[in-house]
C-alpha cells in the first residue's frame, strides 16, 4: 500500500467488486490477455513504424527487464515527460509490468512543475526526450537530478549523454533476466496504475491517483459508448499523457478491442489530413479549439476524409455551431461531445441521442453506479432544471488527491463525493449541461454573467472563428467584459459591430461585452484549455498603460 493514498471505503468496493466493474487484475495482466489475443494484428502506427500486438508485448517486456537492472522496483514513480511517439507506448506498459507508477506530466512543462511532481511524489526517475526546438530537457533532468533527495535515473529518448540512460538501447537491448521475474511480481489492482494531474489552471497541478481496477473499467466503459471495434483506427494527436487520448477510450480503450492507435506528434491541418486519408481513420479526440481550426482550414477540402465516424470533443464545451460547420465539411461524422475529469466521472453524449440532445449536451454518466449531485453554495441540491455545481462520485472516481489531505477536505464532501467547481444543469433527457464554472463568471456589479452563453452567441458572428470571454478590473463595477476573438482569415470585426450583433438576440444591455480585443491566436494551458487567467492578464495590462484603471 502507498501511503499517501486515499482508499475507497470498503462498502463501495465491495459493490463495485459485486457487480463486476472491478475484475482485481492489474494492467499488465489485462494487457497480457490482449497482447495474445490480437497478437498478429497492428497495434501502433508511428510514421513508418508499424508495431503489432506481439512487437508490443515483447519491446515493453525487454525494456521493463532491463529497468529491472536498473533497479526499478513496483510502486516506484516515474515522471515520463515524452511526446506522441511509440516509446511512450512501450514506456506505459514497460512500467506497468514492474508495477511501477508513471506520472503523466506533459512535454510542455517545465522545471517548475516537473520538479514539483518529483517532490511531491518522491519520484526516482524521469524520462524525456533529449531536446525539442531550442528546449532541452536533458539539462532539466539533470538540475532537478542534482537538487532532488530521490530522483536518480535520467531516461533520455534520443542523445543520452553520460550519467543518462538510453530509452532506444534499453527498448533494444537484450537482459540477462527471465521473463519469470515480471510474472513474480504481485501488484495490488487498488494500488495507482499511474498518476494523472489536476486540470487547474493555478498552481500546480495536484497528483491523481488512478487505480488498476478503476482505469481498465474507465477504458472499458468509454469504448462503450465510443463504437470502439477490432476494426476501429484511432488518430491520437493529443498528448497521450491525457486521460482523454490515453484511456477515455483513448490508447487502451482502442487495444483492449483489437484496434488500432495512429500517433501524431503534430496538430497542424496540413499533417493531420493525409493521415487521416492514408489510414481511413475512424476516431479522433479533439478539443474545441483544434476542432475549429481544422474546420477553418481550406486544406480540409482536398483530402478523402470520409472513413471518419467520430470526432470525440472534449475539454471545453463545443458549440453546436462548430458541430454543424463540421458536419457539412465531413458528412460521415459523428461529432460527440463528452464531459469528463482525469479524476475521473466520464459523461458522453451518445451516438443514438435525438439531434436535439447531441447538439445541446454534454452527455450522462457512463456507469450505473456514477452518482451526480448539484448542488448550491451551501451543498444543497438545486431544484430539477436548476444549475448547481456538479458533484461526483462512482467507481472510477477518486477519494482523494495524493498526499494533500487538507486540500482533499476541501475538495470532497464528507461521504467522498468531488467537488468538481463545474456549473451544470440537468436536460430533461436525463443528459447535462455545462453552464459555467464558478470561476468563469464576469461579476459585473453584482449582475453575474456567464461568459459561456455570450461566447455562444459571439461564435455565430460570420466573421468570428474563435471567442473567449474574460473579466476585465473595472473601478467601479469591479468587472467588465472583454470579448476576445480570433477573426476568420480576411475578415475584420469592430466592437460596434459585435454589441448591434448581440443586440438582435435581445440579451439583457449588461451581457453585452464593452471591450473587443482582436487576437491571432488564445494562450493555452498545460492541459491545452484556452488559459482565460492570461488572458485577464493581458488585458489588465493593456488597461494601466492606458491609464484606464
Amino acid at each position: 500500500m502507498l501511503e499517501g493514498i486515499v482508499r475507497f471505503p470498503p462498502k463501495f468496493a465491495a459493490r463495485y467488486r459485486a457487480k463486476g466493474y472491478w475484475e482485481d487484475r492489474s494492467l499488465a495482466e489485462t494487457f497480457a490477455e490482449v497482447f495474445s489475443k490480437y497478437a498478429d494484428r497492428v497495434a501502433v502506427i508511428d510514421q513508418e513504424q508499424h508495431v503489432t500486438y506481439a512487437q508490443l508485448d515483447e519491446r515493453s517486456e525487454r525494456l521493463a527487464l532491463n529497468l529491472l537492472d536498473q533497479g526499478l522496483k513496483p510502486l516506484d514513480r516515474v515522471v515520463v515527460q515524452l511526446p506522441n511517439v511509440v516509446e511512450f507506448v512501450y514506456l506505459h506498459f514497460a512500467l506497468q509490468k514492474i508495477g511501477c507508477i508513471p506520472i503523466m506530466a506533459l512535454p510542455t512543462h517545465r522545471h517548475r512543475e516537473v520538479s514539483q511532481f518529483v517532490e511531491l511524489s518522491g519520484a526516482v526517475a524521469c524520462a524525456a526526450p533529449d531536446r525539442v526546438r531550442d528546449f532541452d530537457y536533458r539539462d532539466l533532468v539533470r538540475r532537478i537530478r542534482n537538487a532532488s533527495k530521490t530522483l536518480r535515473l535520467g531516461i533520455i529518448l534520443g542523445n543520452a549523454p553520460e550519467g543518462f540512460l538510453s530509452l532506444t538501447d534499453v527498448i533494444r537491448r537484450q537482459s540477462k533476466r527471465s521473463p519469470e521475474e515480471l510474472k513474480k511480481i504481485t501488484i495490488d489492482p487498488d494500488d495507482p496504475a499511474l498518476f494523472q494531474l489536476s486540470g487547474g489552471t493555478t498552481g500546480i497541478p495536484k497528483l491523481i491517483p488512478r487505480t488498476h481496477n478503476d482505469y481498465v473499467y474507465n477504458s472499458k466503459m468509454a469504448a462503450a459508448v465510443t463504437a470502439v471495434g477490432p476494426d476501429k483506427i484511432l488518430l491520437d494527436v493529443l498528448p497521450l499523457a491525457h486521460n482523454l487520448p490515453l484511456a477515455c477510450p483513448g490508447l487502451q480503450g482502442f487495444l483492449l478491442h483489437g484496434g488500432k492507435v495512429v500517433l501524431a506528434n503534430t496538430t497542424r491541418g496540413e499533417d493531420i489530413f493525409p493521415l487521416i486519408e492514408r489510414h481511413r481513420v475512424t476516431h479522433i479526440h479533439v478539443v474545441p479549439a483544434l476542432l475549429i481550426r481544422w474546420i477553418n482550414d481550406p486544406l480540409i477540402k482536398k483530402f478523402d476524409l470520409s472513413s471518419l465516424q467520430v470526432i470525440q470533443s472534449g475539454g471545453q464545451r463545443l458549440q453546436p455551431e462548430v458541430r454543424r460547420r463540421t458536419k457539412e465539411l465531413i458528412p460521415s461524422v459523428t461529432v460527440q461531445e463528452n464531459f469528463g475529469m482525469s479524476e475521473g466521472m466520464l459523461m458522453f453524449v451518445r451516438l443514438d441521442d435525438p439531434e436535439e440532445v447531441r447538439m445541446e449536451t454534454v452527455g450522462r454518466p457512463i456507469s450505473p453506479d456514477d452518482e451526480v449531485r448539484l448542488v448550491d453554495d451551501d451543498d444543497n441540491e438545486v431544484a430539477p432544471g436548476e444549475v448547481g455545481e456538479f458533484l461526483a462520485r462512482g467507481p472510477y472516481t477518486l477519494r482523494g488527491y495524493y498526499g494533500v489531505p487538507e486540500y482533499n477536505a476541501r475538495a470532497f464532501t464528507t461521504d467522498g463525493f468531488y467537488r468538481s467547481g463545474d456549473l451544470m444543469r440537468r436536460h430533461p433527457s436525463g443528459n447535462y449541461l455545462v453552464e459555467g464554472r464558478k470561476k468563469d463568471l464576469i461579476n459585473r456589479g453584482g449582475e453575474k454573467i456567464s461568459a459561456e452563453e455570450i461566447e455562444n452567441l459571439i461564435l455565430t458572428h460570420p466573421a468570428v472563428q474563435n471567442v473567449a470571454c474574460v473579466p476585465m478590473p473595472d473601478p467601479i463595477l469591479g468587472e467588465r467584459m472583454c470579448a476576445c476573438v480570433i477573426p476568420r482569415r480576411g475578415r475584420a470585426l469592430t466592437l460596434e459591430e459585435l454589441v448591434a450583433f448581440l443586440a438582435k438576440e435581445e440579451i439583457a444591455k449588461h451581457k453585452l461585452p464593452e471591450r473587443l480585443e482582436i487576437m491571432d491566436d488564445f494562450p493555452l494551458s498545460a492541459f491545452g484549455k484556452v488559459s482565460k487567467k492570461d488572458l485577464t492578464e493581458k488585458i489588465t495590462l493593456k488597461l494601466k498603460e492606458e491609464g484606464k484603471i
